[in-house]
């Protein structure tokens, strides 16, 4: 991934770009956020976050892990994580700002990850949904997610299940 992607719509421009430990700030803010927006959708919460330092939130921007940032303007709308768990990327705290949903900033938040992954050689990209997600459940099949048949608990909230989906990645480079 080049660090930037964009794409052209009839009211605004989206740019992608891949943050850096000196985003650290950046970060901690948009996941904020995603979990006072969402926080159904995710497998932390907003208390536990808040409590985070300026180590824990540069620990996410390690080199072996990938965090993206979606903008509009000067303005950032979405992000998306992805981190190498037992040998499988997994795409991780996708969040897309209310007021920019639907205009394309979660595909190519996702298309930066697929590229990143591809970029180190990866095949396969993996993902939880909460069930009765269906928007992100939605947007994760139109990219060409599919989902596994594995379910789980959600973690730290037993009576809530989440569902994996999967990606393959041809082999050779990015879609």
């Amino acid at each position: 991934m080049n660090g930037r992607l964009a794409m052209t719509d009839d009211s605004s421009t989206v740019v992608v770009r891949l943050l850096t430990p000196a985003d650290w700030e950046l970060l901690r803010d948009l996941r904020l956020q995603a979990l006072a927006d969402a926080p159904e959708a995710f497998a932390s919460n907003l208390e536990r976050e808040q409590a985070f330092g300026e180590q824990d939130w540069r620990r996410r921007l390690s080199p072996g892990s990938a965090n993206v940032v979606a903008w509009v303007g000067d303005v950032p709308v979405g992000i998306a994580g992805c981190f190498l768990h037992d040998g499988v990327h997994e795409l991780v705290s996708m969040w897309v700002h209310p007021s920019a949903r639907g205009g394309g900033a979660a595909a190519l938040l996702i298309d930066a990850i697929r590229s990143w992954v591809a970029d180190r050689g990866g095949d396969r990209l993996v993902l939880w949904v909460v069930e009765g997600n269906d928007r992100a459940e939605r947007a994760y099949r139109r990219v060409g997610f599919e989902p596994t048949g594995v379910e789980q608990p959600v973690p730290g909230r037993p009576s809530d299940i989440e569902r994996e989906f999967a990606l393959d990645l041809p082999r050779g480079g990015p879609a």
